[in-house]
Order: structure tokens, then C-alpha cells, then sequence
């Protein structure tokens, strides 16, 4: 089922935060981010962020192969009718590139809605499943990272979109998973051959994502401790949740991904700036290495 999909995205795409205005639409600065990064040969733009299904719609139509996914929609602020009505008018206008990602989010975003997440998704999906115009199973895919959501992935969507992995967890992924389904992880980037100032680049970033329990205790489950978390992570955190380095040594973290069991990396280009710009020069000097 999935392998249709895989081969939609490639083996490449771009996780992309913020740039969008009050009405949730995208700015022009990623518009045309969008149209070179497709030129470049990136396979998708993931939308990060927890967007609407709609706000995919002004990329989709900026664009001409590019697929374009939400990385991921939070089934506490989108209702599973209007996701199905939405994705089915964007892939009905836009030569089916849409894929909808799905997620639980975190309590400390959620607020009060979050409950059981696991049987709310559940739930999710079978209101995807009995809509109208239903969201085919292998057009949409599960921010899973434990077991339990894993599981789902592969037996009710395409496979998993996991964030903040690491090699070891991509090959767990894989195997719970089976050969099938997909699995597109998230990996964040510094490219920078100083490797201490790459290290605190990516420590100002992680810092938000450690105060967050669904990833402290996935990572916790790989053998990471508190101890791990503070300052803003560990080297040892650092070198396995981002690819550091210059960009030979970042083409050696995307293979070890992919040797793992990933079919397809969203790669998120930190920098000082993350979420403010759109970042094409370091993915202009990463495609020549990483596309083929």
C-alpha cells in the first residue's frame, strides 16, 4: 500500500515551520521557497506547526509535482469532516499531491481536549473512514512514536511521520511497522563545520521540545535520561536527534536513516532563524549530495 507513496515522495523532502501570516496562509517568502525547493528536486514540503488541511492549498496550487503534507494536523483543532471535505477538494484540484499527516499533539498545546489520545485518534480515523468523501487510509500518515501508535500507522494509514527520532528508534519504527508501510521521519539539520557553535544552534531549538513528555519519554525509552535534557540536551542527545556537520557529514546521517528502514527523510534545516525564513541555501548545497 504504501510503496505507492514512497515513490510519490522520494527519498527527500523539507519539514518547514512558521512563515505564514495571521489568516494561517502562507507568505510569499514560502511560496517561492516552495516553487525552488521542488526545482531542486525535493519530493515534499512537510507544513509543521499543526496547520488546517486548507493551508496547504496555496502551496499546492504554487507548485506543479511538489507534495505537499501537513507535519501534522492536531485532531484536537481540525474536525474529521472538515479535514475529509478539505482533502478531497485539494486532491480533486491539485492532481491528488496532498497527504495528510495526523498527530495527538501535547497536552501542555491541547489544553483540557486532551484525553485518550490513542482512542481519539482511533476515533479520528474512523470518522476519516466513514465521511462522505472518505481520506484513503494510504493518503494519510500517523505522527506515531510508541508502539501502541505505531501499530495504528501501519494497520489504519500509508505508515508514520515520527519527529524527534533517532536512528535506533527509525529501525524500532521499521520493524513495528513491517516491510510495507511507510515511514517518514523528521530530521533537523545544522550545517556548519564548527561543530560547537552547530551544537548550540541546535540546543536553542531543542529546548521547547524537551519541556514536551511524549518526546522525553520516547527518548527515554531509547535509553536517554534526564540528565540528557538539561541545557538544552546532551552531545550525546545532539548527535543522535540532528545531523551536525559539514555537508558530507550530514549525508552520512541521512544514510544511516535510511539503512535503518526510513523511505523518506523530511529534513528541517535549523538555524538561528528557524521558523522565520525558509533556508535554500543550505538546501541548495545538501541537494547535489542527498538527490540523485
Amino acid at each position: 500500500m504504501a510503496h505507492t507513496l514512497a515513490t510519490e515522495l522520494g527519498p527527500f523532502g523539507v519539514w518547514q515551520m512558521g512563515l505564514t501570516g495571521d489568516d494561517g496562509a502562507p507568505t510569499q517568502e514560502l511560496l517561492d521557497g516552495a516553487r525552488e525547493l521542488e526545482q531542486l528536486g525535493y519530493g515534499a514540503l512537510w507544513l509543521g506547526g499543526s496547520p488546517r488541511v486548507r493551508q496547504a492549498e496555496p502551496l499546492l496550487a504554487a507548485t506543479s509535482s511538489l507534495r505537499v503534507a501537513t507535519g501534522i494536523t492536531s485532531i484536537w483543532d481540525e474536525e474529521a469532516a472538515v479535514a475529509a471535505e478539505d482533502f478531497a477538494e485539494l486532491n480533486d484540484r491539485y492532481d491528488n499531491r496532498f497527504v495528510l499527516g495526523l498527530g495527538v499533539s501535547h497536552a501542555a498545546l491541547a489544553g483540557e481536549r486532551y484525553r485518550r489520545p490513542y482512542s481519539v485518534m482511533v476515533d479520528y480515523l474512523n470518522a476519516l473512514d466513514e465521511a462522505p468523501r472518505p481520506v484513503p487510509a494510504d493518503r494519510r500518515v500517523l505522527a506515531a512514536l510508541g508502539p501502541r501508535m505505531l501499530e495504528l500507522a501501519r494497520d489504519r494509514a500509508a505508515g508514520a511521520h515520527p519527529y524527534l527520532v533517532t536512528v535506533e528508534h527509525t529501525a524500532r519504527a521499521r520493524a513495528a511497522l513491517g516491510p510495507d508501510a511507510l515511514l517518514a521521519p523528521e530530521l533537523k539539520v545544522v550545517v556548519d563545520t564548527d561543530l560547537a557553535r552547530a551544537r548550540e544552534t541546535a540546543r536553542g531549538y531543542l529546548r521547547f521540545y524537551l519541556e514536551l513528555p511524549n518526546y522525553t519519554r520516547n527518548l527515554e525509552r531509547l535509553g536517554f535520561t534526564e540528565k540528557d535534557f538539561e541545557g538544552g540536551g546532551s552531545d550525546r542527545l545532539l548527535s543522535e536527534v540532528f545531523a551536525l556537520g559539514d555537508v558530507d557529514a550530514i549525508r552520512r546521517r541521512t544514510d544511516a536513516f535510511r539503512a535503518a528502514g526510513a523511505d523518506h527523510l523530511t529534513l528541517q534545516v535549523v538555524t538561528e532563524r528557524v521558523g522565520q525564513e525558509v533556508p535554500l541555501a543550505v538546501y541548495r548545497a545538501l541537494a547535489p549530495a542527498l538527490i540523485d
